[in-house]
């Protein structure tokens, strides 16, 4: 089956509150950060394949496909975790899910937040992006990050997960 860009996993569950909010994908104008984002990973590979072709003493011209591997490589691990990852929020709380092979889905009961902060770099604020983040109860790593969602939905989503808190307070 071939890869499609922004289509939801095929195996979400479809029974009680899940079936009502469906998996969301990352805006498309989210995969450029994606692609930088892989660059830390590209780097060793080129200059591993640069110091490969120097200490086995091959031809100087080889030297350059390390450095076209390593981009290549990032950019298709870039692409992976941007086509892989998708978010949802229902009213138990706020999901997370990564990855095809290795597939990880972190949920966050709306019981479990604590507190909500949106990050928004120089180059999301460009694409009019945000990264959500949610702290919950716990140590202070304890938090889950959303990168790189339309600001207006990163907002949304801060708004309904702050008003189901003060609603859980409330009570």
């Amino acid at each position: 089956m071939p890869d499609l860009p922004h289509a939801p996993p095929q195996d979400a569950p479809a029974t009680g509150a899940d079936s009502a909010a469906e998996w969301q994908p990352l805006p498309a104008r989210a995969r450029t950060l994606f692609l930088l984002g892989t660059v830390p990973v590209a780097i060793p590979f080129a200059f591993g394949g640069f110091i490969f072709t120097r200490v086995f003493d091959l031809s100087p011209l080889l030297a350059p496909l390390g450095l076209i591997v390593g981009l290549a490589l990032g950019i298709w691990l870039g692409l992976k975790q941007y086509r892989h990852t998708f978010w949802r929020l229902d009213e138990d709380g706020l999901g997370l899910r990564r990855g095809r092979l290795w597939q990880r889905e972190t949920r966050v009961p709306a019981t479990r937040v604590q507190h909500l902060d949106l990050k928004r770099g120089p180059l999301q604020r460009r694409r009019n992006l945000a990264t959500l983040v949610v702290h919950t109860a716990g140590t202070r790593h304890s938090s889950v990050s959303v990168p790189n969602l339309d600001a207006g939905d990163a907002e949304r989503l801060r708004d309904r997960l702050g008003r189901q808190i003060d609603h859980d307070d409330d009570q």
